[in-house]
C-alpha cells in the first residue's frame, strides 16, 4: 500500500486582499497560470516552474484552498516551497530548465530562424537566461 502524505495547511502564509472582486481576479490568474504551467510540462517552449510560482503568488491573495491545494500537489508543492522559503531551485530543476530550454533555442535557431541576426538575438537571449538560472541558488547542490 502506497503511503499518503499529510496535508499540510499553509494559510498563514497567505494575504488575501480584501475586496471580493480583486480576489476573484487572483483566483482567476492563479487558475490560468496553473494551466500555463501544466502545458508548459509538455511544451518545451513554456517553462513550467514560472508559472506555478506566480499562480502561488496569485492564490496567495485570492483562495485558501486553491493555494493549499496547489503548495500540497507532490509535482508542484516542493518546488513552489523550496523558492518561497529559501529564495532557492532544486538542482535537479534547475539543470532541467537550462537543458531543455538550450534544445529548444537550438532547435529554433538551427532549423526554423532563417535571419542571422534573429539567430544572434536568440542566441544571446538564451545565454543570458541561462546565466541567470544558473545564479539562482540551489541548496541541495552537489558538491
Amino acid at each position: 500500500m502506497r503511503k499518503r502524505r499529510q496535508k499540510v495547511d499553509y494559510s498563514a502564509e497567505m494575504n488575501k486582499h480584501d475586496s471580493p472582486a480583486v480576489r476573484l481576479l487572483f483566483a482567476f490568474l492563479g487558475t490560468l497560470f496553473v494551466l500555463l504551467g501544466i502545458a508548459g510540462a509538455f511544451l518545451p517552449v513554456l517553462p513550467t516552474t514560472p508559472f506555478m510560482l506566480l499562480a502561488a503568488g496569485c492564490y496567495a491573495r485570492a483562495s485558501t484552498r486553491f493555494y493549499n491545494w496547489l503548495l500540497n500537489n507532490p509535482a508542484f508543492g516542493p518546488t513552489i516551497l523550496e523558492w518561497r522559503r529559501h529564495r532557492s531551485l532544486p538542482w535537479r530543476v534547475k539543470l532541467t530548465a537550462i537543458a531543455l530550454m538550450a534544445a529548444t533555442l537550438g532547435i529554433s535557431i538551427v532549423f526554423f530562424v532563417p535571419w542571422p541576426e534573429l539567430q544572434a538575438a536568440l542566441a544571446l537571449f538564451g545565454l543570458l537566461l541561462a546565466t541567470y538560472m544558473y545564479r539562482i541558488p540551489s541548496r541541495d547542490r552537489p558538491e
